[in-house]
């Protein structure tokens, strides 16, 4: 790497597991990223890698602290179980996000994209892996394989919207409606309209 210094990484986890994963793969990259501890008195790291998995319980204090009053980058360790939980962390200002099952090879691609120095009125796309709005969009829809119109009914079932109402709002027949809410609880996992609105709120749907 020459005289290029190395780029500080610092792991938010509550999980030792994930912290010990994250240090495997940052000695795999001979120097390119090492990793840090995060002091608010001290040096900032480059990076912070924050697990979503500290929102479970609504606690946003660490990731307002380094999306607020730090210059580091933060990165999601999200997770397909809780999309939520990740398109919550990127509302609060997170600069992008990768999986937490994603190969060695796509985190590496994540630190990496952090680096570019893009800034927002540049020429292109921000490439921060996980930054763009269709990113965004797939964390409510894409990746249980929503479709378009499934996400569009689910959005109006939140919002109180009748099978008839629904079919109405969007032009459609009531069958046709319903075979939609069919298949989208099956992909949601839900077996009831309770079930598919809450499922619609955790997900930062419009709700009534």
């Amino acid at each position: 790497m020459g005289t290029t210094p190395p780029i500080r990484v610092a792991v938010f986890t509550p999980h030792p597991i994930v912290a010990t994963g994250i240090a495997t793969i940052l000695g795999e990259t001979q120097g390119r990223f090492v990793p840090a501890i995060f002091d608010i008195e001290g040096p900032e790291p480059d990076i912070a890698l924050y697990d979503v998995a500290f929102l479970a319980d609504g606690d946003t204090t660490a990731l307002d602290v380094l999306v607020e009053k730090t210059a580091t980058i933060v990165m999601l360790i999200g997770t397909t179980l809780r999309p939520d939980l990740t398109a919550r962390a990127l509302d609060h200002g997170a600069d992008g996000f990768f999986d937490l099952v994603a190969p060695v090879s796509e985190v590496l691609q994540a630190l990496e994209s952090t680096t570019t120095g893009w800034q927002a009125g540049d020429t292109g796309p921000n490439p921060t892996v996980g930054s763009s709005k269709e990113s965004r969009t797939d964390l409510t829809s894409g990746d249980i394989g929503l479709s378009d119109r499934e996400h569009q009914i689910l959005a109006l079932i939140a919002q109180g919207y009748t099978n008839r109402e629904i079919a109405q709002e969007i032009f459609l027949g009531v069958n046709t409606v319903k075979t939609h809410i069919r298949g989208a609880y099956r992909k949601i996992g839900v077996t009831h309209r309770s079930g598919a609105v809450g499922w619609a709120i955790d997900h930062g749907l419009p709700s009534d």
